[in-house]
């Protein structure tokens, strides 16, 4: 089985490649560098690993929620491979991808995972690993001012860059909840490319149709329906 990840939701631009039970990766943190980027890394995977594009089984992005720019550059890139090859897609929260990265290097259990979604809000999301060691929603994701945030009553570890900007506030909510915070951490393909391939496995792939971007926000959500409209 062969898949190729892509994440460009943050600062952060990666891409990896699933074969055959290993994953390798290209990463860098490069603001605004992504477009320049993210097909270079799909080629040099491609390359090492000595295959073509053609023999994709799967892919599987970075859906959001995280920058509008970064989460569309994804998008693109795996809706336009996907049409050339059709090919499943397995959409993999940003969120999520953060969780599973987080428990592949920690001996950790539950990850309250808040990134910095700019005026004042965070993009918040409580994961649990499940006993296939895979990072699992608790609840749902929302976007959300730091102090309005809903939590199950569990111990675990604050996860994402919302912990070094709203580190105070999301601290009191959580007090005797939280043990270390891991502010600067930030997704990784090779994490999607986990995700995607367990989202395979269980049936979650869409067509390329349904690869879609999600922003949380309603009105980002909005504006972009309305740019589709003719």
């Amino acid at each position: 089985m062969k898949l190729l990840a892509v994440e460009t939701a943050t600062e952060a631009c990666s891409a990896a490649l699933y074969c055959d039970g290993s994953i390798i990766e290209r990463y860098q943190i490069a603001p605004q560098q992504h477009t320049r980027l993210i097909l270079p890394m799909i080629e040099s995977l491609l390359a090492e690993a000595g295959l073509q594009r053609q023999d994709l089984h799967a892919l599987a992005f970075g859906c959001g929620p995280g920058s509008f720019t970064g989460i569309r550059i994804a998008t693109g890139i795996i809706q336009g491979i996907a049409f050339g090859l059709d090919v499943p897609v397995v959409p993999v929260s940003t969120l999520a991808a953060l969780a599973q990265d987080f428990f592949d290097r920690h001996d950790a259990h539950t990850a309250f995972v808040a990134m910095d979604a700019r005026m004042s809000e965070i993009f918040w999301g409580v994961y649990q690993r499940n006993p296939d060691n895979h990072a699992e929603l608790c609840g749902k994701e929302v976007v959300t001012p730091a102090h309005l945030i809903e939590f199950p009553p569990l111990n675990g570890s604050g996860v994402g860059s919302g912990w070094g900007v709203y580190a105070d506030v999301l601290g009191g909510c959580l007090t005797g909840l939280v043990g270390a915070c891991y502010p600067d951490y930030l997704p990784r393909a090779a994490a999607v490319a986990k995700l995607g391939m367990y989202g395979f496995d269980h049936g979650l792939a869409v067509t390329v149709d349904e690869a879609l971007p999600s922003y949380l926000r309603n009105n980002v959500a909005k504006k972009e329906s309305e740019r589709l409209r003719p």
